[in-house]
């Protein structure tokens, strides 16, 4: 088991690769920052206007059951499907200091399906 030492300068490495990320992409009204969201047990995900600050569509995986692979799956698309029907079709991924693996990239596998580019 972890040490709580060790789970707290794991977060501070995820908080700093998460701000070093954040100030390299910004997203616009033409192309919002597509940012995730992980916990335990759910999946979360944004497409937010930087330029004038609000969340365009939002997406999570509560209500929907399965592995947390297929759960991620279907946020991606369900954030997609909100993102085409306001006339949004491409975004900025921002990973949100996770690794680009398991969840995190199944989501990005599902917005990319539902006809979402970035």
């Amino acid at each position: 088991m972890a040490s709580k030492l060790h789970l707290q300068a794991k977060a501070r490495r995820r908080e700093r690769r998460r701000h070093t990320i954040h100030n390299k992409i910004q997203g616009t009204a033409e192309r919002p920052r597509l940012v995730i969201f992980r916990s335990n047990t759910g999946v979360y995900a944004q497409l937010i206007d930087d330029a004038q600050g609000f969340t365009v569509a939002a997406a999570s995986s509560k209500g929907l059951k399965g592995p947390k692979t297929e759960l991620a799956k279907q946020t991606g698309k369900v954030l997609a499907q909100a993102a085409v029907e306001k006339g949004i079709t491409s975004a900025v991924f921002d990973r949100n200091g996770y690794l680009y693996h398991g969840r995190v990239k199944a989501l990005a596998d599902g917005a990319r399906e539902g006809g979402l580019v970035f």
